[in-house]
């Protein structure tokens, strides 16, 4: 339903046409999703070329649908966010969209929504060395976004969700290559769809209690940048040697996990652009998930089934774990000695260890459904996929501890 009912919508633009009936009797959540992903663009012209007003046919079928479109404009504002010019979209704007969109949601929900931006001073009593060695080479200040959403008479400890929130990756010292380096507009991928997807469980009044936790900077070159062999110290005084400024997102998501133990979660997952390496291994097709726990796989794993943006697990070994520690000026190196292979692998072994014995967590590396070419998923234009946001909301939604 998704495919055809976003090839209807498709055939019909600049038609003139200003109003739409679909016939969504099939699945009406999957047809608003095709419609809606099908129809929007982040250039606000090529939206004006489609109908402006879609609905269903069958008024029987307006509940559904009307749950498919909240899956679908929250995909679009994760594409917004991760679309947008990375001068338009610095640590301070994307802290100001998603407080806005949050302070808009509290219209559609019953539950509670709280969201703080923390700026440098907080940053810093808090410890997280790791999360400034990244920061520190750009002249945009960091933030960190926390979100807290509550359903009605929910009391039970919650479920955290990180996302990595780098606004623009040239690599630091470590630069990239300027061939794509524009792209790098989007390594704040995670942040961008675990945002999205908390935000349509505000909406849709999904039970229970999540928190969110989005560090936000520039991973850029000035006179304090990191340099490769610089050590620095993560929030539980863990050192770590960088020796690739590049594998920067990995410092960000170990000090927001280990703040996100703070407060005893029920699972603690996070989603970031981490790696190239899984580009290399899955293609664009599905999201790699390293996980410690088979029940929150199963979650996953079914989630994804559902939206059709799925999800493969990858190994989560002690082989990984020798790579990147000790490092020989530190307790752990944010890179692996493996060479280039299994690079998404170490990455995760890595983040593995922040996380406390008896946690249960879920890395996501969503580095390549970051984008899509236009054709490989006919629902979504050319450019950034906003993917795995309705995985996300569909976990949350169903999600048991």
């Amino acid at each position: 339903m998704r495919l055809a009912v976003a090839a209807g919508i498709k055939s019909y633009k600049d038609s003139g046409i200003s109003s739409l009936h679909v016939d969504a009797a099939v699945s009406p959540l999957g047809a608003a999703e095709g419609a809606f992903l099908a129809s929007w663009s982040y250039k606000e012209k090529e939206r004006n070329k489609f109908p402006s007003t879609i609905s269903p046919l069958q008024e029987q079928d307006k509940q559904e649908w009307n749950v498919g479109k909240v899956y679908a404009d929250c995909q679009n504002f994760a594409r917004f966010l991760m679309e947008s010019p990375a001068n338009l979209m610095t640590p301070t704007l994307f802290a100001e969209n998603v407080s806005k969109a949050f302070e808009d949601a509290k219209t559609d929900t019953k539950g509670s929504i709280e969201v703080f931006v923390r700026d440098r001073d907080w940053i810093e009593k808090e410890n997280m060395g790791a999360f400034l060695s990244v920061s520190n080479g750009s002249d945009e200040p960091p933030k960190f976004v926390e979100i807290h959403y509550k359903s009605e008479n929910c009391s039970g400890n919650p479920l955290v969700l990180v996302g990595k929130g780098v606004t623009f990756d040239c690599g630091g010292v470590s630069i990239k290559p300027s061939q794509a380096m524009d792209e790098m507009r989007a390594d704040m991928g995670g942040a961008a769809t675990v945002t999205s997807a908390i935000l349509g469980a505000c909406k849709l009044n999904a039970p229970g209690h999540i928190i969110g936790l989005i560090p936000l900077c520039e991973n850029m070159v000035n006179g304090k940048a990191t340099k490769p062999g610089d050590v620095v110290t993560a929030r539980n005084g863990t050192q770590i040697q960088v020796d690739n400024t590049d594998a920067e997102g990995r410092l960000l998501l170990a000090d927001a996990l280990l703040y996100g133990q703070d407060f005893k979660p029920t699972a603690i997952l996070n989603a970031a652009t981490l790696t190239g390496a899984i580009l290399v291994a899955l293609g664009t097709a599905v999201t790699g998930v390293y996980s410690n726990n088979e029940l929150l796989w199963n979650q996953l794993q079914n989630a994804g089934q559902s939206t059709g943006d799925r999800m493969w697990r990858m190994p989560l070994l002690k082989h990984y774990s020798s790579q990147v520690k000790p490092s020989q000026l530190a307790d752990i190196n944010n890179v692996g000695t493996g060479g280039r292979g299994g690079g998404s692998c170490t990455a995760a072994a890595f983040l593995h260890h922040f996380v406390d014995e008896g946690v249960k967590w879920a890395h996501l590396d969503i580095a390549g459904v970051m984008s899509t070419n236009g054709s490989d998923l006919p629902y979504l234009c050319k450019g950034m996929a906003g993917r795995p946001t309705r995985t996300l909301l569909e976990f949350i939604r169903n999600y048991e501890s």
